[in-house]
């Protein structure tokens, strides 16, 4: 059997002989700063599997934090890489134009749920360069200085976008920070205020966003407001569809910018190519749309996409670099959005959040600390309380659940402002055996974790 159809197998304690070499070489060479969650050394991946250096097989729960959706060394990507890398593997876009960067500028164009029917496109190397361009682009269009953004919210580790994040974990001993980055209450519809209903609680969540133009910034001088479809770092909180239709109709009103980060949501996560084809769907699409993650299979690139005139207003030379577009990560992004395509990686998502809904929320119901399941697609979020009635966080059952499968081959990640939620970002190429072994493996692990904690 090919390590792609492979099931979960751990045959040496963890970490191995060869991975604790490594490991210890990595204490020596790299920042400390750069943390490792996982004594894990991979030696190489094929679909939603990958191989440590000892031999042991894991079922990536993780892929990268979202980079991974078509999945490990997918063969149509070798070859699109392998063929380009033989042409030449970088031309500079303010130098010499080269055609694939054309061509996914258009194909993203075409796809990417925006206002507008004529789009532009552009480049860059990672979700934080995607957001920082986006803020750029929209003051460069609105001529206005500050943003709003999210309790909750993850955009990057830039110094703008460490701003832009709010758990500042993130950023300890990183200031000053950038000035005109506000923040407004996310619609956490699980967390609401005690005492109201999900509608009520969409009005309470459109009323604190108004507040900011009372208490923080007039709305004449916001550029844009900035938030995920499904927040990452937060805890995979979902975006109500009402309260987007109203940070649309305030953004109508005050020629504000609706910004989507899509940088984990998009490329089939949510069932759609894009999160934000709900929203249009509904009549409420974004301005402008960032992404990245999994946008070329692994490698690095990112992208802004929206209408024309927005970006007929950024001033020359204030955007782009060196890096942005390269030859070899547009040619796999190509390839990305044709197997998406072709192979409906959408309906892959639909398909497979389907079964994880059906057990978790099974678990939820069996579980007094099994809090709140949620999700869009398949980006599905746990969340770990004390006590159902309370509310209160539960990191050290998530830590313990995490702590307890990786050591039974399945590789899973904490999320959220309290590190209580358990994250579903498995690859979406994954098998149904493999995914029944995934979902078995983390029930043993939740009964394990319940135990120890007893």
């Amino acid at each position: 059997m090919s390590l792609r159809e492979a099931l979960p197998k751990v045959n040496t304690a963890l970490p191995g002989p060869k991975a604790k070499e490594i490991l210890e070489k990595r204490a020596r060479v790299i920042p400390a700063a750069i943390k490792s969650i996982y004594p894990l050394v991979i030696k190489r991946g094929e679909g939603a599997m990958f191989e440590d250096v000892d031999g042991n097989i894991f079922l990536d729960w993780v892929g990268g934090v979202g980079v991974m959706n078509i999945g490990y060394s997918h063969p149509a990507l070798i070859a699109a890489v392998k063929e380009q890398s033989e042409k030449y593997f970088h031309s500079m876009m303010n130098i010499t134009t080269h055609t694939g960067y054309l061509d996914l500028a258009e194909g993203l164009a075409k796809v990417a749920p925006v206002k507008g029917d004529v789009k532009n496109t552009m480049f860059v190397n990672s979700g934080a360069e995607a957001d920082e361009n986006a803020v750029k682009i929209a003051r460069g269009f609105t001529g206005r200085p500050n943003i709003i953004v999210f309790t909750g919210a993850f955009h990057g580790r830039t110094m703008l976008t460490m701003t832009m994040t709010a758990k500042k974990a993130y950023a300890v001993g990183m200031g000053p920070f950038p000035d005109g980055v506000y923040r407004a209450e996310f619609p956490n519809i699980y967390r609401r205020p005690a005492g109201i209903s999900e509608a009520e609680a969409v009005e309470y969540y459109v009323k604190k966003l108004e507040e900011v133009f009372i208490e923080v910034s007039p709305a004449q001088y916001v550029a844009a407001i900035v938030f995920e479809p499904v927040q990452g770092e937060g805890g995979f909180v979902p975006a109500p569809l009402e309260w987007v239709k109203a940070v649309r109709a305030i953004c109508d009103k005050h020629g504000i910018m609706m910004i989507t980060d899509e940088v984990q949501t998009g490329f089939a996560r949510s069932g759609r190519m894009f999160a934000s084809e709900y929203y249009k769907e509904a009549g409420c699409a974004p301005d402008i749309i960032t992404m990245a993650k999994s946008i070329a299979g692994g490698l690095p690139l990112s992208a802004v996409v929206a209408r024309k005139e927005i970006f007929d207003g950024t001033p020359g030379g204030t955007i782009g670099g060196t890096y942005c577009g390269n030859a070899v990560a547009v040619a796999s992004a190509l390839k990305v959005l044709e197997v998406m395509t072709t192979e409906d990686y959408p309906g892959k998502a639909l398909r497979i959040a389907d079964k994880c809904m059906k057990r978790f929320g099974a678990w939820k119901d069996a579980y007094e600390f099994i809090g709140d399941v949620r999700g869009v697609g398949a980006m599905i979020g746990i969340e770990f309380v004390k006590t159902k009635a309370g509310k209160e966080p539960n990191a050290d059952i998530v830590n313990a659940i995490v702590a307890d499968a990786w050591t039974r081959g399945l590789v899973l990640e904490n999320a959220g402002t309290y590190g209580n939620a358990i994250r579903f970002l498995c690859p979406l190429c994954v098998t149904d055996a493999q995914m029944d072994a995934g979902l078995d493996i983390f029930e043993q692990s939740i009964k394990e974790a319940a135990k120890k904690l007893k």
